[in-house]
């Protein structure tokens, strides 16, 4: 049974285009697979809270020694981290603004990177002491975007710290595999959005077929 994880990090509501990304993906999968468990955090409109130092005290407490103030302060953390374990596929809806992650995303990512849980840190490793825990993972990030040319050669490359970002960040969550799927121009609002908007949600189509028949 495959187990699929469900982020949206939008501020906005229904006129929110990676939302209704995200929501094709999923309702996609599941036409596909009936079977498939969905695990949904709607972190726009719920966003988690900024990391703070009592809270970075407490994730480099060890474990036996943690209080019960402590251990509530991380309580969320650690319900995240077990949502991304039993997580198969991590589907991520998330608009670019300011050329990088909402920082609902990135309290997020923040609260589930952790030593210990889904890292290990060991300077015998040399320059690359850190290694993720977990591992198989696919990424899939649906994102929406008001200019154009952030992938690979366009105009806007070295613009784009979003899907960047969670890349990198996702590594330390045990993601293998990405798939971006991007909705660009919005901010033009004109033909090219509409091309855009289509080619999007036909790509989820044959995404999602793709890996259902990898995961099945």
């Amino acid at each position: 049974m495959t187990h699929l994880l469900h982020i949206d990090a939008s501020a906005r509501g229904e006129r929110s285009l990676s939302r209704k990304l995200s929501r094709a993906f999923i309702h996609a999968w599941i036409e596909a697979d009936p079977n498939a468990q969905v695990i949904a955090r709607d972190i726009g409109a719920n966003p988690p809270p900024f990391m703070t130092e009592d809270w970075i005290g407490a994730v480099f407490t060890p474990e036996e020694d943690l209080t019960v103030v402590q251990r509530e302060r991380i309580q969320l953390s650690d319900e995240l981290i077990d949502e991304i374990d039993r997580a198969d596929v991590i589907v991520i809806g998330s608009p670019m603004y300011n050329y990088g992650m909402p920082a609902a995303l990135k309290a997020w990512f923040d609260q589930v990177i952790r030593i210990g849980k889904t890292f290990t840190f060991d300077l015998a490793r040399g320059d690359f002491p850190l290694e993720p825990i977990m591992s198989g993972k696919t990424l899939v990030i649906l994102s929406s975007r008001g200019e154009f040319g952030f992938g690979a050669g366009g105009i806007r490359e070295k613009m784009n710290h979003l899907e960047t970002h969670i890349q990198t960040c996702a590594h330390y969550l045990g993601v293998e595999q990405t798939h971006v799927i991007t909705i660009d121009f919005q901010e033009f609002n004109d033909a090219r959005h509409e091309v855009s908007i289509a080619e999007a949600f036909e790509a989820i189509q044959q995404l999602v077929g793709e890996l259902v028949h990898c995961h099945e």
